[in-house]
């Protein structure tokens, strides 16, 4: 008898032990059949139109490509304030979730005390600089490529040589994305200029809306903007101008007036991150997608774009997507006359991001 359970001792061992090898043990989400929980959190509603729609059709294309790998839990509307989304997140870990993605440049800190305190859950942010070597990763896009495609647009068209740009903030981000526009319209026709109205605001689309009026007042007859609602593409079809959206084709929206967006492709990042997350192969990064790697673009040029622009501009895309033509090459000056960028000096990403000013042709006053 003793004997007999002995065996039995051996083997339950054998069959615990064989069980830890099948499945698996350690950090990360490592490879089971069991599916990784991912967290979406929003500054806004997803369909509100812009950019937190644009950032739910990526969240859309991950469910897609993973099917039953994987289970997403979406909050919107959460305010960039600290203790707000650590609550939503901490919501979403103790749901499982193993992977958080934070897609606001204000949820930047919140993530980044989160990723200390949760070493198993692995944290993306978008927009942000923070990140660490273990779980915590930051990325962005090089959207002055078709902000710069979408001023040559802007350039060729216009009437009144007159650009309209409705801005959130005087913010980094938002300046690079001004500078470019202005120089890509500047490339095609050198009388334009560029108006900026700060709203402030990430998200308000009433203000939103009304800063573009103003704008068309002044006699802007194309209007652009770096703020998530449609607002100002609305207002320039109401008032019978024309205008270039962001984040998203919004051509059936404003079908009067839009003649383009330079927009975002954000599954090119999540898909292949998310999938080295689940494989244990992930190691944290600074992603800064191109063009070329298909992460930005320009979304399709409507009817309204007569047949010649649409040649130039695309001659110049497919430099781009090619990876030769670089957008801030100098000289360049500034809107007080400085030069900036060299003559033939250009921009890398850090040089970029260091962009405080705005370029010659471009005067900017909150709304």
């Amino acid at each position: 008898m003793r004997k007999t359970k002995k065996v039995l001792s051996v083997l339950l061992v054998m069959a615990f032990a064989a069980a830890i090898l099948f499945t698996g043990c350690g950090g990360g989400t490592g490879k089971t059949d069991e599916a990784t929980t991912v967290g979406f959190i929003y500054t806004s509603s997803k369909t509100d139109g812009g950019y937190s729609q644009a950032q739910h059709n990526g969240t859309m294309a991950v469910e897609k490509y993973f099917g039953k790998k994987i289970k997403t839990i979406v909050a919107e509307n959460v305010a960039e304030e600290k203790q707000a989304v650590k609550s939503t997140a901490v919501n979403m870990i103790d749901q499982g979730a193993k992977i958080i993605i934070g897609t606001s440049f204000g949820f930047m800190d919140a993530l980044d005390e989160l990723a200390t305190e949760y070493p198993d859950v692995t944290f993306l942010h978008f927009s942000g600089y923070k990140m660490n070597d273990k779980n915590f990763s930051n990325y962005f896009g090089a959207m002055e490529e078709p902000r710069y495609l979408s001023g040559m647009i802007a350039g060729l068209m216009t009437k009144t040589n007159k650009l309209g740009y409705v801005a959130a903030y005087p913010y980094t981000e938002v300046q690079i994305g001004i500078n470019a526009f202005a120089l890509g319209a500047q490339s095609v026709n050198p009388d334009v200029t560029v108006s900026v109205v700060y709203i402030n605001s990430w998200n308000d689309p009433a203000n939103e809306k009304a800063a573009a009026e103003s704008l068309l007042a002044q006699g802007c007859d194309i209007i652009t903007q770096h703020c998530n609602s449609a607002g100002p593409q609305l207002a320039a079809q109401e008032a019978g101008a024309y205008a270039v959206g962001y984040n998203l084709d919004n051509s059936q929206v404003a079908p009067k007036s839009f003649l383009t967006a330079p927009v975002w492709h954000h599954e090119k990042y999540l898909i292949p991150t998310i999938e080295k997350i689940i494989d244990g192969t992930y190691v944290p990064e600074s992603y800064y997608g191109t063009m070329k790697d298909g992460y930005v673009g320009l979304a399709p040029m409507t009817s309204l774009v007569p047949d010649d622009v649409k040649k130039k501009v695309e001659a110049v895309q497919e430099q781009m997507v090619a990876g030769t033509f670089s957008v801030f090459v100098g000289p360049i000056k500034d809107n007080q006359g400085n030069i900036v960028v060299k003559e033939g000096e250009t921009l890398d990403r850090a040089g970029i991001w260091k962009m405080e000013y705005l370029v010659q042709g471009v005067t900017g006053r909150d709304n």
